[in-house]
This record gives structure tokens, C-alpha cells and sequence, in this order.
């Protein structure tokens, strides 16, 4: 599974600019993405063959931060481990920060072990390449690139993004989501969930207070938006004709995307179980990572989610999970919330 944080139809805009920066940063980021997606295919098939199994480890908190000084060869140098000093680099320091910060919300409020449930040291890796426009989990650690300066910032630079991308590992170590149609939106969705919760339990942010953006602050000054994705206002995150023109993210079924590319629309169609999320931590009330978080967390953890999971499967489940967790009342602010974009459930 290939799980990169910016979608496919953004670099193919940014690869049409006349900017001689944006567009090569784009064509090669484009280029090295490709290549790394059909390696992953092969190391997944491997995996799958060979499942590891990790001994339990009693929880503690261990990260890794390497430079890869604008190479590709991974992980890179070791330049800050856990407990050491705090660096010059500011992109090694929000790398250690928010792996950090993903990690406390899972063992905090989850009970989750790191990403494994079985103590797996966070890695991390910073400068990857050259003006390398994406992050993303390879299934073994982070990767991040530095942005091309003129569009994109450092990808370090939301803690969101990395919750988001760290998120891909526990849904591969649980629910293991189709990463196509509509059970790759629902994996590209959990994964913006738990990155703006990620976000919003670092800052003792209420859903009434959280922002509900994914990857604010790594649009470039002068860009025409706030982030990526809004979980609040699918659609509404950006509208900058460099960027392809507007967000494409739907709020609601009735607009949901029919394509081929980006495995079936996976980073627009997203939009929709997003919004749901949204609605049901807003009509719960209090913290998002309280009663929404847990119901959303034991449905892709719970073991009853498929791998290839539709739209309508997934309510079906958070709604139980709603009732089965706490009650009534819970059931239907969660069965109202996918009313809200479309789904009706039983």
C-alpha cells in the first residue's frame, strides 16, 4: 500500500506549472511515487506471505529522527534519538514532536502500544531528496520531504500530516483497507481522523474549538487556502488554480467522485466519511478523541471491519459500536451524523 499524503491530482497541476521550480519538484515527486508504489505492492505481497509477529514490550516511548540530506537512501543519517537534546534543525525537531504527539494519543487514550500495539520504535526521516513535495509511511517508518518552497512548505510542519500518515500503519496492522474505491477512502479518511485528533489532544482542543484541517501550514504564503482536506467543509480547503483549481472533496454522496484515477478516488472521496466524522464529535459533544475517537477507533481495530469495506458497511458498524460503547443517545448522534452525508442506517 502506497499511502502518500498529497494526493495525485495536485502534483499533476503543480506538473503543468510554467514556475521551473514547482514543476520539477512535481514531475519528480511524481516520478519517485510511482516507483515507490509498485515497490510497496512487492514488499506487501511479501508481507502478507510471511506475516511478522512482534514480541509485546511494556509501553515507552522510543523515537528515531535520520537526515537523509537529500538523498533517497533511507533511513538516512541519526541525528536525534529518544531523550536526546532538542537540534538545530527545526524539521528534526516537529518530526520528534509529532511522532511523539501521535504516540501519546494512542497509548493515552487507546491503549494502542504504538503503531503495532507491540511497542514498534517510531522512526523518521527528514530532507528526503530534493524538493520532494510529499510524506509518507512505508510501512516500516516516515518519510518527509522539504516542499518546493514556492507552494509547499516542509512537510514536517503539521503534526496532523504525521498522525495521518502513522495512522496508515495501525489501519495496515488491523483492518488492512483496500487502499481502492471506497474501502481506500474509508483508510485515507481514518487516517484524517486520527491525525487532526492527533492534533487537537496535543492542544486540548473540544471538537467545537479543533480547526478540523488537515496539513494547515504546509500551503506556501501567497497559496489560496488553509490546507489540504477540511473535515468541517469538504471542498473548502483551498481554491488556487496551481493547485489544480478547487477542493474536490465532497461532503455528501450525492457528489460522490466516479474515476479510475487516484485508486478510485481515494483522497477525494474521503471527504464524505470525513464530514461524518465531523458531524458525529460535534453532536457528542467535548472532546473528539473521547466518545467519536473510541467509536471510530474499535470499529477499524474491533476485527469486524473487511478489507474491503464500502461506505455503507462502515457506518453500519460505527453505529453499533456507538450503541454497544455508550447507549442510545450515542447511536443516534452517530446515525445522524452519516444521515448528514447521505447514509441512512438501521
Amino acid at each position: 500500500m502506497h499511502c502518500t499524503l498529497v494526493p495525485p491530482y495536485i502534483l499533476q497541476a503543480l506538473a503543468r506549472q510554467d514556475d521551473p521550480v514547482v514543476r520539477d519538484a512535481a514531475i519528480a515527486t511524481l516520478g519517485y511515487d510511482k516507483t515507490f508504489a509498485v515497490s510497496r505492492v512487492i514488499q506487501d505481497a511479501a508481507r502478507r506471505r510471511s506475516p511478522r509477529t512482534a514480541a509485546p514490550i511494556a509501553p515507552r516511548l522510543q523515537r528515531l529522527i535520520h537526515d537523509a540530506e537529500h538523498g533517497e537512501d533511507l533511513p538516512g543519517r541519526l541525528v536525534r534519538a529518544e531523550g536526546a537534546p532538542v537540534s538545530t534543525d527545526v524539521a528534526v525537531n516537529e518530526a520528534y514532536d509529532g511522532l511523539g504527539d501521535t504516540w501519546t494519543l494512542y497509548e493515552d487514550v487507546y491503549g494502542r502500544n504504538s503503531i503495532d500495539d507491540a511497542g514498534l520504535a517510531l522512526s523518521g526521516t527528514v530532507h528526503f531528496s530534493e524538493q520532494y513535495d510529499n510524506a509518507y509511511w512505508d510501512g516500516e517508518q516516515m518519510v518527509f520531504g522539504d516542499g518546493d518552497g514556492v507552494l509547499f512548505n516542509r512537510f514536517t510542519i503539521s503534526v496532523d500530516v504525521i498522525g495521518h500518515e502513522l495512522t496508515h500503519g495501525v489501519t495496515g496492522a488491523t483492518a488492512d483497507l483496500a487502499y481502492k474505491n471506497q474501502s481506500g477512502a474509508l483508510n485515507e479518511s481514518i487516517s484524517d481522523v486520527f491525525g487532526s485528533l492527533v492534533k487537537q489532544y496535543a492542544l486540548k482542543q473540544s471538537a467545537a474549538e479543533a480547526d478540523w484541517l488537515i496539513g494547515a501550514g504546509l500551503l506556501a504564503e501567497g497559496v489560496q487556502g488553509v490546507a489540504l482536506r477540511s473535515m468541517k467543509a469538504p471542498g473548502t480547503a483551498y481554491d488556487d488554480p496551481r493547485l489544480g483549481g478547487k477542493d474536490p472533496q465532497p461532503a455528501h454522496l450525492r457528489d460522490y467522485l466516479r474515476t479510475t484515477s487516484d485508486n478510485g478516488g481515494v483522497h477525494t472521496n474521503s471527504g464524505i466519511p470525513n464530514h461524518a466524522f465531523y458531524l458525529a464529535a460535534v453532536a457528542l459533544g467535548g472532546n473528539a478523541w473521547e466518545q467519536a475517537g473510541h467509536v471510530w477507533y474499535e470499529t477499524v481495530t474491533g476485527g469486524a471491519l473487511h478489507a474491503d469495506a464500502t461506505f455503507p458497511q462502515f457506518a453500519q458498524l460505527t453505529v453499533a459500536t456507538a450503541d454497544r460503547l455508550y447507549g442510545a443517545a450515542a447511536r443516534t448522534a452517530v446515525a445522524e451524523a452519516w444521515v448528514g452525508v447521505g447514509l441512512v442506517t438501521s
